[in-house]
């Protein structure tokens, strides 16, 4: 998550760090993520990264030996993986054996001393060294945070979503090559402290530096991450409704327990709320983690990134911890094939907060809160293009979608409920993050899905054919029209769609003081409403359609706003 939409936070989301230095610019194989895979790249499987990360903060200086084994799928004369061209490399090898290499545009490629079958096993190691790309303004823009501590001590993260993995270790910088096992050394100054993926694996001291070791199950590859500070730990245990206990973490700075303990109160309903509506937290046998850093936040697996300041909003709650949680379902356990299919994580992740605000305190948040998602959208291209994207292609909101994956997404999924029901709905999502109707601890693993894995769920879930549903909402870029005529005592309602898309969705209508479901075969629906009786459309805003005041309110917000006048927005909008 790029945590654009933090403009509907309570307040206002400053980049916490700014860099000056001028560095090196990132090659376009660099600066995009998720750019199709080379073929020498789809012919392997990534089983393990055993990466070795030597931090120095007085010189903002990173040093990389990383140890890859890949498992050859397809014949094989040459391994191929991504790193920024700007460390220096200082040893290629290939099975304990040195190797040709080439790395001109950040996509290095590497001669095998001799071809590989189908079934062989290969080690790819590669040491390298220099200064990491910096975040101008993470997590928005991806690299290192450079930060101190209000204590004094260097304070640092790595927050790489936008760019990739590649830009401070070697990988296949695509959402499809998650390595199997994860295993990290990370070394910093002493008293330093690093806080990493999965389980700690212990801790060791020599000569003024400190080795953390780390060990995890298939991370997401830009969920790999560095943080490293005056960290102190709060620890808990969660005793799960399904029978296991979770190990509960949270890094914090030095000097802020008191707030760290009040966020930390909060890591257990909300795993009682996922557990329950979504089902159980998939990385249960390694532990729910978060450090608090000097960006805002990002869905690293087992440690996600907070710098939300502990900032609870008006519905007395942190919603960047709960939307960064959300993803260790809509993002990490299940991780989207390509960037184009990025509205599951971010859609499903952003439908979380008045889902959970639903669950916690009831209708009125749960409404409240969609309804700050409702003015936020664009409607300016499609939320699924059906053609391979990268990241910046879809983030970008000039070239594609934009927050839409967020909150146009979100109001998809309440639509979608609302018409199919509860229970096949989070049925569907189920099939969709675990692969199966019935996930249990022990009986799934992270696996990747497509917009049309949910599409075939949701149909498999109602006996039904949605995709008039899907087409509708998410490869248009218009809402739809719901035109309303009432003359001689008939109310005539027409849906009128992008394309003229078949759109049968039915609509309730309120006549008086009744609530009546007007069928709309053909998009086309009629309902008896006697001149002087009063009607509202769709009168518990099931329905996500075209509202001509909501874009009246945003054509003049930017005007005003062009105008450099005040906009009138509440905090919150």
């Amino acid at each position: 998550m790029r945590l654009r939409h933090c403009l509907l936070a309570s307040a206002l989301c400053l980049p916490v760090f700014t860099a000056h230095a001028t560095q090196p610019a990132l090659t376009a194989t660099t600066e995009a993520t998720g750019l199709p895979r080379a073929p020498e790249q789809e012919a392997v499987t990534f089983e393990r990264a055993e990466l070795s990360f030597k931090v120095d903060p007085a010189r903002k200086h990173l040093a990389g030996d990383a140890v890859l084994t890949f498992r050859i799928d397809k014949p094989l004369s040459m391994l191929v993986v991504d790193l920024d061209r700007n460390y220096t490399v200082d040893l290629v090898e290939v099975d304990d054996k040195p190797a040709r290499w080439q790395n001109p545009e950040g996509r290095m490629r590497v001669e095998l001393p001799q071809p590989l079958a189908a079934g062989a096993q290969t080690r790819l190691r590669i040491r390298y060294a220099g200064q990491p790309h910096v975040a101008k303004r993470a997590p928005w823009d991806g690299g290192f945070v450079w930060a101190t501590a209000p204590t004094g001590e260097p304070w640092i993260a790595s927050a790489v979503q936008g760019e990739g993995c590649d830009l401070f270790w070697p990988c296949i910088d695509h959402p499809l090559a998650e390595p199997l096992e994860v295993v990290q050394h990370i070394t910093v100054p002493s008293p330093l402290v690093a806080a990493g993926n999965g389980i700690a694996e212990g801790m060791d001291e020599r000569d003024g530096w400190r080795t953390y070791h780390w060990r995890a199950k298939s991370p997401n590859t830009y969920a790999i991450a560095l943080n490293i500070g005056p960290y102190e730990v709060l620890e808990g245990e969660y005793r799960s409704r399904h029978g296991n206990v979770i190990p509960l973490r949270y890094w914090h700075l030095k000097g802020n327990r008191a707030k760290a303990e009040a966020l930390f109160a909060e890591f257990t309903p909300m795993l009682a709320f996922f557990e329950e509506t979504v089902g159980p937290y998939p990385f249960a046998d390694e532990k729910m983690g978060v450090v608090e850093t000097p960006h805002l936040g990002m869905e690293h697996q087992t440690i996600n990134a907070y710098g939300n300041d502990y900032r609870k909003d008006e519905n007395g709650y942190d919603w960047l911890l709960q939307h960064e949680f959300a993803h260790e379902w809509f993002g990490n356990q299940l991780t989207n094939k390509g960037w184009d299919d990025m509205w599951l994580h971010e859609g499903f992740g952003t439908y979380m907060q008045p889902l959970y605000l639903q669950w916690l305190r009831g209708d009125m948040e749960y409404f409240a809160g969609l309804m700050k998602q409702r003015v936020t959208l664009a409607n300016k291209y499609p939320i699924v293009s059906g053609s391979a994207k990268s990241e910046k292609e879809v983030y970008d909101g000039k070239r594609g979608p934009g927050l839409d994956i967020y909150y146009k997404g979100s109001w998809i999924l309440h639509t979608l409920r609302g018409l199919i029901g509860d229970a096949a709905f989070f049925a569907a999502t189920r099939e969709l993050v675990y692969g199966r109707p019935d996930p249990a601890p022990g009986n799934f693993k992270p696996r990747y899905g497509t917009t049309q894995d949910f599409i075939d769920a949701v149909n498999r879930n109602t006996g039904g054919d949605y995709r008039w549903f899907f087409d509708v909402y998410l490869r248009s870029a218009k809402l739809p029209q719901l035109l309303a005529t009432h003359e001689g005592g008939t109310l005539r309602l027409r849906w009128k769609t992008e394309g003229d898309k078949p759109f049968p969705m039915s609509v309730q209508v309120r006549v008086g003081d009744k609530v009546v479901d007007v069928p709309m075969t053909g998009g086309q629906g009629r309902i008896e409403v006697s001149d002087g009786v009063s009607y509202t459309l769709d009168p518990h805003s099931k329905l996500l359609r075209d509202l001509p005041q909501i874009e009246a309110f945003q054509k003049d917000k930017q005007e005003r706003a062009a105008a450099g006048k005040d906009t009138g927005t509440r905090p919150g909008q």
